[in-house]
């Protein structure tokens, strides 16, 4: 039997737990695909989330007027200290494989989106929450709007990757790395690798993936 390259990337990923976008609950399937599990968080939990981050406010600037989701970073943080993570802000200015890929439970890359009511697309800014980490030693990008999640491949590809989509300033990258102990005050420099680690990309690359 001849498998063409689509069906083996379905078969490469049918064991992957993928959410995919609805309404507008982009965090909340970005934390599931994050942990990989269907019900690592619901919409209740999320909404429970931005009544306590702001009780006395109708309208919650946390989420989406409407209740349909849209949440912000503050809900996204307060949901991963639930599992005992927290994210750590990425510097842009530093070049990505400073990131020890062995100590992180993943990223959430935060980006520009397009919001469609039908096929029209309406003069909206929106933003929108992908998840991405390791699974079976390759890394995937847990995109709630693609159709199957998307190998990225080997940790140099996965920098290559992040280079491309930080080049610009309407991007933020976040690290997700498991909270430490009590005594343990510097738990967010625990994913930087020292620059002795730290390979140089070749300056032909320029960022770009080939």
């Amino acid at each position: 039997m001849v498998v063409n390259s689509n069906e083996m990337s379905a078969l490469n990923t049918s064991k992957i737990y993928h959410e995919r976008q609805t309404r507008q609950l982009c965090a909340l399937h970005t934390l599931n695909n994050l942990f990989q599990c269907k019900n690592s968080f619901t919409k209740e939990q999320l909404d429970e989330i931005c009544t306590n981050l702001n009780p006395s406010v109708w309208l919650n600037p946390h989420r989406s007027m409407l209740g349909l989701g849209n949440y912000d970073i503050n809900v996204i943080m307060q949901a991963l200290q639930l599992r005992k993570c927290e994210a750590s802000w990425f510097d842009k200015r530093k070049d990505p494989a400073c990131i020890d890929l062995q100590a992180i439970v993943g990223l959430i890359l935060n980006v520009p989106s397009d919001y469609k009511l039908g096929f029209i697309t309406l003069p909206l800014h929106r933003r929108h929450w992908i998840a991405i980490r390791e699974i079976d030693g390759k890394f995937y990008n847990l995109d709630s709007k693609l159709q199957m999640p998307e190998c990225l491949g080997n940790q140099d590809q996965l920098f290559n990757y992040l280079r491309q989509q930080l080049q610009t300033n309407d991007r933020e990258l976040f690290v997700i790395i498991e909270n430490g102990s009590a005594n343990d005050s510097d738990t967010s420099k625990k994913w930087l690798k020292t620059s002795n680690d730290i390979l140089t990309p070749p300056s032909s690359m320029n960022g770009h993936v080939s």
